[in-house]
């Protein structure tokens, strides 16, 4: 996006604490335990929201909100917008432990103040067709983005700012917002209501889930 009009998310201690170390993560890396940190998981390309518990120069834990889909290839990004390549190592209820491909510097991982996008809430891209309703009008667009408190559409009407429109997606109940910012054929939007972390993960999986199965074009939203 052109500006960033969202509010910053809640993280963990800025200073991460050590937590106990079980044998074998004293056998290896240093391991950091945060209390909560969102993240994403890149799952083949596409972005899903869970959160960082802890985390070594050699692996993490997440918390993921749904289950894991199946997959070639996997990344961690961090809200700075920085990626490292992993593999699942286990996966257990809720959690999951990955092991990265490469030694990483640990203490740039957990330092929300550096990257492309340092102390930004977490943006998920999406490439999902989209309904906007506005001024009595049914307007097809796309959304590129979505946080748990705004979103980023591009469609072809230019659209007013302050004006509330409802968007309805593939995955997610009818959204309720206000235009805060146009660079046609982009707009931004808050959220009347933000999604909880889970809502908004839980949602993000479904919308990938329906994209495998319908083919361009074919979304409807619900009048």
């Amino acid at each position: 996006m052109s500006q960033d009009v969202f509010r910053p998310e809640m993280t963990a201690h800025s200073a991460p604490e050590v937590g106990q170390a079980s044998g074998a993560e004293l056998r290896g890396a240093p391991r950091f335990t945060l209390l909560v940190r969102s993240a994403k998981l890149i799952i083949d390309g596409r972005e899903y929201l869970c959160v960082l518990r802890d985390a070594s120069a050699t692996g993490c834990k997440v918390r993921l909100f749904h289950p894991l889909p199946s997959y070639t290839s996997l990344a961690l990004e961090t809200s700075s917008g920085e990626r490292f390549a992993m593999e699942l190592m286990w996966n257990r209820d809720d959690h999951a432990g990955f092991r990265f491909f490469d030694m990483i510097n640990v203490q740039r991982l957990l330092d929300d103040k550096c990257g492309l996008y340092a102390k930004r809430q977490i943006r998920l891209k999406t490439d999902a067709e989209a309904i906007v309703f506005a001024n009595g009008q049914q307007i097809r667009a796309m959304m590129r983005d979505i946080s748990q408190q705004g979103a980023c559409i591009e469609c072809p009407e230019r659209l007013m700012l302050r004006q509330p429109v409802r968007i309805e997606t593939i995955g997610f109940p009818p959204i309720y917002a206000k235009v805060v910012w146009r660079q046609q054929p982009r707009h931004g939007l808050v959220f009347d209501r933000g999604f909880l972390m889970e809502e908004l993960a839980q949602n993000i999986a479904k919308m990938h889930e329906a994209q495998g199965s319908t083919p361009p074009g074919r979304f409807r939203a619900a009048c």
